[in-house]
């Protein structure tokens, strides 16, 4: 030892350095770096169960109590895993019957209540030969604590084709929710095709069962899984109620910065900023915020041009909010209506009392047993008679809102305490150049409703105090 240490010292005064207390190098020299080959993910080192196994296998349970009497299996494949540049959002159905973000997987429910979930092997997101430190791959289906942790009995993916072709000779129903348009039936050209057509990845399953099992029986299971995704269980709604209180405040916060001059892209941009400091993940949809002559056309319209949603606002105009943010899976749908200048004007303001007049009347004929089809004719007969032409109701009242912004919903079903959806009468008067929004978003209760945005201003006096108009010289 003390020879080595008289060597290590006379290197060093040679002008060589020692490297981890091995042989001494000259200096300049660059030692090899130790190769650490980066760990393996595991899947809930990132990924976490928002809801407890238990939950979701409920959910399964009376998915599969709503096939009995037949052999049928409803099949809900998870979104492909791709990004395209944001953050991976699974198919709505596959989150609230596994809770999970499992790329390229399907889940069967069979009439008999059992649950199989086909998965691949590997997450094939995490692997890559020529760049293993960046790609350290990821097991799926091989994870034991995947399939413990979830409760679910997991398959190989591969075994999937083996699974359909035992089915289909049983003479199995699929049953695939293809949403509540199409109906019951499923028609033989379903899905119809054009060069340009954009079809859903549920409608090509369709698709492709029937190409490779010609003659095999699919319906459209949007019925089952609406009436049981109609209804929130506590867990939902308190991150709905989340959700709508982040948005909430990020109306107030942008509402500060509304006066002549300012465009609308700011206000956007100041309320999602205070979106994402309160937690929320994601927008629920792009936020609409529309002033002036845009106020007077929806949202589909105003998507005609990249650059058609960022006017700058004038005085004397109103503009109009209708936004939403999402948060741990869950979203929210809003709307308001302020004055550029800080003042409504008489016209104006009385616009506002009459749409919010038309939505208290709503709200106030929501109740257990109802349906919406009873609401909307309730709605129809609270609008003056010289403005229904400008309101645009109809079911378009108001919609079922939780995982999506337009979750399943059933119009002819009783209200029961737990749903939750969006009161918004619209009024656009292209005449009078006056169009009012306000949305709300209310949940069933045993005995009416609660408004979940309550907190939110709505009359015309609070909401011209939310804008910006103190900060102006010579502000009125």
């Amino acid at each position: 030892m003390r020879l080595y240490t008289i060597l290590v010292g006379l290197a060093l005064s040679l002008g060589c350095r020692a490297v981890d207390g091995g042989i001494p190098l000259p200096v300049g020299v660059v030692a090899p770096r130790r190769h650490h080959p980066t760990a393996e993910e595991r899947f809930f080192d990132w990924g976490r169960m928002d809801f407890a196994a238990e939950v979701h296998a409920s959910r399964r349970e009376r998915l599969a109590e709503g096939m009995k009497g037949g052999a049928g299996v409803f099949l809900i494949p998870s979104h492909p895993g791709r990004s395209h540049g944001g953050t991976f959002r699974q198919n709505s159905d596959f989150m609230y019957f596994t809770g999970l973000e499992l790329p390229q997987s399907m889940l069967a429910v069979d009439a008999s209540g059992v649950s199989q979930l086909f998965v691949p092997e590997r997450d094939a997101r995490f692997e890559s030969a020529s760049r293993s430190n960046d790609f350290p791959g990821r097991k799926l289906g091989a994870d034991p604590e995947l399939a413990s942790r979830s409760g679910l009995l997991l398959r190989p993916y591969g075994e999937l084709v083996h699974a359909l072709h035992a089915w289909v000779g049983a003479g199995a129903v699929f049953y695939l929710d293809l949403g509540g348009a199409l109906g019951g039936v499923v028609p033989a050209d379903y899905p119809v095709r054009d060069y340009v057509r954009e079809s859903s990845q549920t409608a090509e399953l369709c698709a492709l069962l029937r190409a490779r099992h010609p003659g095999v029986n699919v319906r459209n299971g949007f019925l089952h899984v609406a009436k049981l995704r109609m209804r929130k269980d506590k867990g939902e709604l308190e991150r709905l109620a989340q959700a709508a209180a982040i948005t909430a405040a990020g109306i107030r916060t942008s509402a500060r910065f509304i006066r002549p001059g300012v465009d609308e892209r700011t206000l956007e941009a100041e309320m999602e900023a205070e979106f994402k400091r309160r937690g929320s993940q994601r927008l629920a949809f792009a936020s609409i915020i529309k002033s002036g002559p845009n106020s007077l056309w929806p949202w589909r319209i105003l998507a005609a041009h990249y650059d058609r949603r960022n006017r700058t606002m004038r005085a004397g105009e109103l503009v109009i909010y209708d936004v939403g943010c999402e948060l741990d899976g869950y979203v929210s749908d809003v709307g308001r209506t302020f004055p550029v200048s800080g003042r409504f004007s008489a016209e104006q303001r009385a616009t506002l009392e009459m749409m919010t007049g038309v939505a208290d009347t709503i709200m106030a004929a929501v109740r257990p047993g109802t349906t919406l089809l009873e609401i909307q004719e309730i709605a129809e007969r609270a609008i003056p008679e010289l403005e229904r032409p400008y309101m645009q109701t109809g079911l378009y009242f108001g919609h079922h809102i939780g995982l999506d912004v337009g979750d399943p919903s059933l119009a002819d079903e009783p209200l029961v305490p737990g749903m939750v959806f969006t009161i918004e009468p619209w009024y656009y008067d292209h005449v009078r150049e006056i169009a009012v929004f306000v949305e709300d978003i209310v949940v069933v209760t045993e005995s009416g409703c609660r408004n979940l945005t309550a907190g939110l201003p709505r009359t015309a006096e609070e909401l011209e105090a939310m804008t910006g108009r103190d900060e102006r010289a010579g502000a009125p």
